[in-house]
């Protein structure tokens, strides 16, 4: 019963997973989740954390990509053209 309740589990999060809006969260939430269950069953509390790391680092992430596209883009635009 546990072994078709884990695989009921996984195949929701999987068809779930196109619908998540915040990016970094079912990542986190994975590895949050596994951590908090091996810590002392506290897969929610871990799942819940996680989320909310994993989507503070995507966040960053895509906010240190905008900077550093916006200042390649504005430097390019600085070099004049060669003849």
């Amino acid at each position: 019963m546990k072994v078709v309740c884990i695989a009921a589990s996984t195949a929701a999060l999987w068809a779930a997973a196109p619908l998540a809006q915040a990016k970094g969260c079912l990542t986190g939430a994975a590895v949050g989740g596994a951590a908090g269950h091996v810590a002392g069953h506290h897969a929610l509390l871990g799942a819940a954390a996680g989320c909310a790391v994993g989507h503070h680092a995507a966040a960053k992430k895509a906010k240190t990509e905008a900077q550093t596209e916006h200042t390649t883009s504005k430097a390019a635009a600085a070099v004049p053209a060669s003849k």
